[in-house]
């Protein structure tokens, strides 16, 4: 499977034209959990942290199918059916990342509801994946998974989707 890289992206190609401006980054995350209830965490290339697979959509992709390629990107796995059960908007959702790139960050938390294949260690975008329970993830841990987790069990328990 061909994977874009970081240039060739929607999102890089807009950085290329926008310079230092602060660009709106619209991405999802996905939770993956076992038959057991762990968790997929993935170790990202870029940082080391530990974090749920995630990223960027692009041009001609719905939110959905953005989700579901980010997870075979990231983990080799195949998502056959999600859900989505929050959404992260806001001022207060702005970031600098590591290469001084500021965005304001609109994402989609999807569950994957089902999956097939093996899991793929490393890939192009991490250098380790499992599955964990809460009390073992690794460290260092994005914050993005303890609040993800927490916004799943609250749409799990009304049916309502989250948002902030």
């Amino acid at each position: 499977m061909a994977y874009l890289t970081w240039a060739e992206s929607y999102v890089g190609q807009l950085r290329a034209l926008a310079g230092d401006r602060t660009l709106l980054f619209v991405g999802a995350r996905a939770v993956v959990r076992d038959d057991a209830g762990r968790v997929l965490l993935i170790e990202r290339s870029d940082n080391g942290h530990w974090a749920m697979p995630a990223g960027a959509m692009e041009l001609g992709e719905s939110i959905s199918d953005c989700a579901i390629r980010e997870v075979r990107e990231e983990t080799g796995l195949r998502a056959t059916a999600v859900t989505p059960f929050a959404m992260y908007t806001g001022p207060d959702r702005t970031h600098t990342n590591m290469y001084g790139h500021t965005y304001q960050v609109f994402t989609v938390a999807f569950r994957v509801d089902a999956w097939g294949g093996d899991l793929a260690v490393p890939t192009e975008e991490t250098t380790d994946a499992r599955f964990c329970r809460p009390a073992d993830f690794p460290e260092p841990l994005s914050p993005s998974v303890t609040e993800t987790l927490a916004d799943l069990a609250a749409f799990e328990q009304t049916g309502r989707l989250v948002t902030k």
